[in-house]
């Protein structure tokens, strides 16, 4: 680990509370009226709430005093693009610029039933906020534009360091046109630093920097036996149904301790941090009884070795299904790789197993949907040195450095297209936010915390390099 940062002149530590903490309520309000919002990225839901979400993100931009506001895309797919809304701050003569990103669209809520309360009316119950986007990704919104008001609040002009805030509007669907953006809008979006507020801490009262994420591989499996339904009783024997050879193909992507199985992909025991196996059942909901799949290490299996999951398929359903044999299926598989592999190959090697193990001489198709880079970063630049000592100094205790099992693959492409700048990921959700879930919710005493951390570090930023200009002078 590298050594610890401080600050070479005193640090307001107890005012920097207190104004974030006054402004709270303000930050928090404009939280609730953007969770309110269903902006979905997906094609089958309504683009004009996209449309409506980034206009409300790009009002409250500029309620927070950024210069610039403006709502951005690029074409994708013969459309206009999904729109992304970018603001900024100029920096002071010797300052560094800071990208602020977080993204403004979101999962879809899924069954009605599964929630307590409407998923797009922000409900407080327990110190918590619940709804769709309250954690992932608004609260991240709302971490950098509280930061933000909380920093020039003491200093006005005094401020230097340059900001500027980019709200993505396509994440949940995969950035299709992520790396297209970046380069339409090189110039508007450089930066010295990247603060990505995207991710999850530790656990409440502990913060987290995430240093590795895991890769991706989406695509969609179809197995068809006929060319066409026929009559279980007149031609069941013989053949079997589309969703009986599904299951047994999908049952070889696993060995018997369930891991993966699919030949080519990397794999490492070596993590930091250690995760308790009856904590890790607490915060993943695991029923009683259920066995924990894999080998190693339960943090390895979550953020240094693969994982497999379907997550849907396309059978006949229940409810209608006539005494008929199936003739096709289909499944979506989403795989998760470990940091450092290639995503191409991972899915050559996936698409390689899912043709040989079709069972039956069944006939498999295999199309591709996505794929996602890994990221893996040191912690030795000065940024992520004050970052570290930021969220120090806001929780009271250090932070660890943590994998995340999910995969944010545009950080890839911020890497190569600003390959001089320190990537930081940090967040607001924590291990009970069931971001993506029924009941997504943010803890509202953590969300005032990543704040406070946040408002540090643009401070230290600022600081250091009014250090760094005055050594020059």
């Amino acid at each position: 680990m590298s050594e610890p940062w401080a600050p070479t002149d005193p640090v307001p530590v107890d005012a920097v509370r207190e104004a974030v903490h006054a402004g709270m309520p303000r930050t928090l309000e404009q939280l609730v009226e953007l969770v309110a919002i269903p902006g979905i990225a997906w094609e089958s839901f309504d683009a004009a709430q996209l449309e409506r979400s980034a206009v409300a993100v790009a009002g409250v931009l500029a309620d927070a005093g950024l210069d610039e506001v403006e709502i951005l895309r690029v074409p994708l797919g013969g459309g206009p693009g999904h729109p992304a809304v970018v603001a900024h701050r100029r920096p002071a003569p010797g300052h560094p610029t800071v990208l602020l990103y977080a993204h403004h669209d979101v999962q879809p809520p899924g069954r009605r039933e599964l929630w307590d309360s409407e998923p797009f009316a922000a409900e407080e119950r327990d110190g918590r906020i619940y709804g769709r986007g309250a954690a992932d990704d608004k609260a991240g919104i709302m971490a950098h534009v509280g930061a933000l008001r909380a920093a020039t609040a003491g200093r006005g002009d005094g401020f230097g360091l340059g900001v500027t805030v980019f709200v993505e509007g396509e994440e949940e669907a995969g950035s299709p046109s992520f790396r297209d953006f970046l380069e339409a809008h090189r110039d508007r979006l450089a930066a010295d630093v990247i603060v990505i507020a995207d991710s999850a801490n530790w656990e409440v009262g502990v913060p987290a920097l995430t240093t590795s994420l895991r890769g991706m591989v989406g695509a969609v499996v179809e197995l068809s036996v006929l060319e066409h339904a026929v009559h279980s009783g007149m031609y069941g024997g013989p053949v079997l149904d589309a969703p009986t050879l599904l299951a047994r193909l999908i049952a070889t992507l696993h060995d018997d301790d369930g891991a993966v199985a699919v030949e080519g992909l990397l794999a490492e025991d070596r993590t930091d941090l250690v995760y308790d196996e009856e904590r890790f059942r607490v915060d993943a909901a695991v029923r009683d009884g259920v066995r924990l799949a894999g080998r190693g290490s339960i943090a390895s299996r979550l953020w240094t070795q693969p994982a497999l999951s379907v997550t849907g398929m396309d059978v006949t359903p229940v409810d209608i299904a006539a005494n008929t044999i199936a003739p096709s299926a289909r499944a979506k598989l989403s795989l998760r790789t470990a940091p450092g592999q290639d995503p191409a190959q991972a899915a050559e090697a996936l698409r390689r197993h899912v043709e040989e193990h079709a069972p039956f001489g069944a006939h498999v198709s295999f199309e591709l949907e996505e794929t996602g880079q890994s990221f893996r970063t040191g912690m030795d630049s000065e940024a992520a040195r004050i970052a570290r000592w930021a969220l120090g100094e806001s929780w009271g205790r250090p932070a660890v450095e943590m994998g995340i099992g999910g995969s944010i693959p545009f950080t890839a492409d911020l890497m190569e297209v600003y390959p001089d700048a320190a990537i930081l990921i940090t967040g607001v959700e924590d291990p009970d936010s069931r971001a993506h879930s029924a009941n997504e919710s943010l803890h509202l005493a953590e969300f005032e915390r990543a704040v406070v951390a946040e408002t540090h570090m643009l401070l230290a930023l600022d600081d250091a390099a009014r250090a760094a200009q005055g050594r020059r002078e």
